[in-house]
């Protein structure tokens, strides 16, 4: 995201570059009238791809159409037998017919590489040739192609058995040799139709790799290739069988179609091993493919066939399906799954894929559900579902206390490893619930969390215990007031990760540490980079619901520090790309929040914005995501805010109610505790009698809150506290300390580069001062706050400025 990307499109040749390109292939001028109709003809024919000129420049020395005449030192050709040539045969039958000029052993040996790619290996082309036969592969080439006439056995017969023939006289009538294979090796070199790099070879031109291809008779060609792969299948050494597992299964898969009943279970098995390979390396569309073309190769009885493979691909490939999105595939295989007699194992397996998938789409109570149910299935712990009190709260917490003792975060990460199979799945079922609770019931989840740090200390370390001690981390850093034992949490989190077998829940440990707890000791656009960072790695590791959090929380932050709107508007607007292609409802419906804001601030489609947020704010309902709602009542009071729309800013922050407790541990609940308090101060300095008092009460209340963050070393804190501070001193009638704290205020945010907050304190310095009768630092104050808004983006307060000069 944020990445500058400049794409380069490359045409065809002009006429005049084609010119200058056929000149300086036969070293003549390119003013000469026989170069220019020569060049003008073949860039007709070719449409001025480079490939195919220098191809049929080729064609036309190799037909000794085109000659060097040592008299008169200079290339000649015969333009009426070129322009019939040309007239005549088209690009692709140039290649054809250089490739029908070759060697028949060099033809064969184009045959096979063609099916392995553009690039290969000539040790398994080699291979290859010395276990197929003559009569395999003249009955595998196009009619044209074969150059000897007699009889020869049908493929079909010789391929009936694809992955279990046998080779032991598959070469009894071939006639190839080392030396045979030189040469030919030599002769494709030198007629530069591939590159050879001591083993490695690669054709010159993807077109030639489908001239090649075309050597072969179409009704042969998937034949063709799966014997190809059961010669490779069969001979190639594991660790070079594993290199190529990909290509080999491509090929098998090919011939599908004709392997007998008894090589369906070694298909499917080999799909099933790529397709595991293929998502351990996040190729889940790929992975999606071979897990399905597995079960088709068992069939309608494969349950009844190989049982153990069946369940397999229907695991992993419910898990790919999730993984790209296909819910509706998903379903279907997690549901077949069940429909069986199975073992908590392998129940977990799918059950895992259901709790994350309901999550997805914004189905959070379905999700928890599922959770507990299966917990309770394991005879483990589980909490109600229902708010937790106080006092439940504190006594878990005293209880984890009294476990953690005087622990380091290095004696944490030295803890030994669980073997306990059970509580594995239960830690793993903890972690997704804690992410479903954070938005629906939030005094759930530090019972959760206590739930999943007791275990860690009482049976071991396991996958899911960095995730669960970075989230203790967010409750010490937020909700519980001790940053600097939330700090020691995250750390022993992120070292916990450093041992083996401890990455699969990374993203989401480090999501949690950037967003909850960072954030409090440390200055906030330190956690930028390092959310784009686990953004990525989170997709390559096919941890798609922690990356795009990481995604959502960088876009927040990037708000809240005053990056440039518009760069914000395209990175947002990228994301909600990204999150539509990967079915990711419930960051959508966030990224649309924070989207809608910043088209208000650039005062685009007002209209339409409000009807979005009011949307949003119906779906939250609907689905009780009570996160969705905290988050988008504090993207309408930053607009009130900014706007100085003060009645309805506090209309909106005493219906909204304590929405800080939705909002626990992020920065989120910081910068609207921040709205909340100024808020409050211009509520007060507008009312009168009671009124005035209970809003300077309320004030006082949340600047207290913000005030004890500063102490405990928050250093993005301290720009609110003078902003407040000055306003507070405005309504106290304190006129000696309002200058002096709008210049604190102006200047840390400066430091900080907090613009839009510069923007924010320079406008309300400019207002008290034009209430003081004070217009030379009245009209100051006020430029400034215009430049300051330009700079960020925000044209719409950018015309109300001007409007009121």
């Amino acid at each position: 995201m944020n990445v500058s990307i400049t794409k380069i499109k490359i045409g065809n040749l002009s006429v005049g570059y084609a010119i200058s390109l056929v000149a300086e292939a036969l070293g003549m001028d390119d003013d000469d009238s026989k170069v220019k109709s020569l060049a003008e003809t073949i860039h007709r024919k070719t449409e001025g791809n480079p490939f195919f000129m220098l191809m049929f420049l080729r064609s036309l020395y190799d037909e000794k159409l085109l000659q060097y005449n040592f008299g008169v030192m200079k290339w000649t050709w015969d333009d009426n037998a070129v322009n019939l040539k040309i007239v005549t045969e088209n690009v692709a039958s140039v290649l054809v017919n250089k490739m029908n000029r070759l060697q028949e052993e060099t033809q064969r040996m184009l045959m096979v590489a063609s099916c392995l790619g553009a690039t290969f290996r000539l040790s398994a082309v080699m291979t290859v040739m010395k276990h197929i036969s003559q009569v395999e592969m003249r009955d595998s080439m196009r009619a044209s192609m074969i150059s000897v006439s007699g009889t020869a056995a049908t493929m079909g017969n010789s391929s009936a058995s694809l992955l279990s023939s046998d080779l032991s006289n598959a070469c009894t009538d071939q006639d190839g040799s080392d030396s045979s294979y030189a040469s030919s090796i030599e002769e494709f070199e030198g007629k530069g139709l591939c590159e050879v790099d001591n083993e490695e070879c690669r054709f010159m031109h993807d077109q030639i790799q489908s001239a090649a291809f075309e050597l072969i008779s179409p009704e042969q060609r998937d034949s063709f290739r799966g014997r190809i792969g059961s010669i490779l299948l069969q001979t190639l050494p594991p660790e070079e069988l594993e290199a190529s597992l990909f290509e080999v299964v491509g090929l098998l898969n090919c011939a599908a179609s004709n392997v007998t009943d008894d090589e369906r279970v070694e298909l499917a098995r080999m799909n099933l091993k790529a397709g595991i390979k293929a998502s351990e390396n996040a190729a889940f569309d790929t992975a999606r493919v071979y897990f399905k073309t597995g079960r088709e190769a068992l069939g309608s009885r494969g349950w009844d066939g190989d049982y153990r493979i069946m369940l397999d691909l229907c695991s992993h490939g419910a898990n790919a399906c999730f993984a790209t999105g296909d819910f509706d595939s998903m379903n279907e295989l997690i549901d077949e799954v069940l429909s069986k007699d199975i073992d908590t194992k392998e129940m977990y397996r799918v059950s895992e894929i259901k709790v994350k998938s309901l999550h997805n789409i914004a189905k959070f109570n379905e999700s928890i559900d599922a959770a507990l149910r299966f917990n309770r299935q394991l005879g483990l712990p589980a909490p109600r579902k229902k708010p937790a009190s106080t006092f439940t709260i504190i006594r878990e917490y005293i209880r984890v206390k009294r476990l953690l003792k005087n622990k380091t975060a290095e004696d944490i990460a030295n803890l030994p490893r669980l073997d306990d199979e059970r509580y594995e799945m239960g830690q793993r079922m903890n972690e997704h619930l804690s992410a479903c609770v954070y938005q629906v019931e939030p005094t759930m989840l530090p019972l959760i969390i206590f739930h999943m740090v007791t275990t860690t200390l009482k049976h071991g370390l396991s996958s899911s215990s960095p995730s669960g001690f970075a989230l203790l981390g967010m409750l010490l850093c937020g909700p519980f007031g001790k940053p600097h034992e939330g700090r020691e949490m995250a750390k022993a989190a992120e070292l916990i990760l450093e041992k083996p077998g401890m990455r699969s829940s990374a993203t989401y440990t480090l999501f949690v540490t950037q967003t909850f707890c960072y954030h409090w000791t440390s200055p906030l656009k330190d956690t930028i980079a390092p959310l784009l960072e686990w953004y990525q790695r989170g997709l390559e590791i096919g941890d798609t619901d922690s990356a795009c959090w990481c995604l959502n929380t960088r876009s927040y932050h990037l708000f809240v520090t005053g990056r440039a709107l518009d760069s914000i508007q395209k990175e947002l607007e990228a994301s909600i790309s990204v999150f539509t292609q990967l079915k990711q409802d419930e960051s959508l419906l966030h990224c649309n929040g924070i989207l809608t804001t910043v088209k208000k601030l650039h005062g685009m489609d007002a209209e339409a914005g409000d009807e979005i947020i009011e949307s949003l704010l119906a779906t939250a309902a609907s689905n009780g995501d009570f996160l969705l709602s905290a988050i988008v009542n504090w993207m309408k009071l930053e607009v009130f805010v900014f706007y100085q729309e003060w009645k309805e800013a506090i209309d909106l922050v005493r219906k909204a109610g304590n929405i800080r407790q939705f909002l626990s541990g992020s920065f989120a609940s910081v910068r609207y505790t921040f709205l909340e308090a100024l808020t409050y101060l211009k509520a007060a300095q507008l009312a009168y009698g009671w009124k005035k008092r209970q809003m300077k009460k309320c004030a006082h209340k949340t600047i207290h809150l913000i005030r004890g963050w500063w102490k405990s070393g928050n250093v993005n804190v301290v720009h609110y506290l003078h902003i407040l501070d000055a306003e507070l001193a405005v309504l106290s009638g304190k006129n000696k300390n309002v200058k002096e704290k709008f210049n604190a205020a102006i200047k840390r945010s400066s430091r900080n580069g907090f613009l839009h907050d510069r923007a924010l304190a320079h406008e309300l310095a400019g207002a008290y001062f034009k209430a003081q009768g004070d217009d030379y630092w009245g009209n100051y104050h006020i430029e400034c706050s215009r430049a300051c808004y330009q700079e960020w983006g925000c044209s719409e307060k950018v015309e109300r400025l001007m409007k009121k000069k």
